[in-house]
């Protein structure tokens, strides 16, 4: 497994994008619109910011920005077996919210684990 990205709830991702790009020197990698957000990925070289605007007043990222305010939402890891991943969680009585891999962003195959048993921490698993 490795660093895939850390995704980062905004009310602006196009204005955040503008200013990572320039402060970071980098590029946009992909943008789409997906299950109620608008989500850019910047190349880090090694691994991608992941901006998540939300497109409707409901869903994971309005919950979150209104609970939260904007920053850092989850750290995703990549693996090349998700199921795998998820049952070695689930032996290790780490609680899953997506028991079954399910489709993300970019056409990627993912799943997150529960913060409460990984340090406060969202983790997304992904398998591209």
């Amino acid at each position: 497994m490795h660093f895939d990205h850390a995704g980062i709830a905004t009310d602006d991702a196009d204005g955040l994008a503008d200013l990572y790009t320039e402060l970071f020197e980098t590029h946009v990698a992909h943008e789409e619109t997906f299950d109620g957000m608008e989500v850019v990925f910047l190349s880090l070289g090694n691994g991608y910011f992941e901006l998540l605007e939300p497109t409707a007043e409901e869903g994971a990222i309005a919950s979150y920005l209104d609970s939260n305010g904007p920053g850092i939402h989850h750290v995703a890891v990549a693996t090349e077996d998700i199921d795998a991943a998820l049952d070695n969680a689930q032996e290790m009585d780490i609680g899953l919210i997506d028991e079954e891999p399910r489709g993300g962003a970019w056409g990627h195959d993912v799943a997150f684990l529960h913060p409460s048993d990984t340090g406060g921490v969202l983790v997304e698993f992904v398998e591209h």
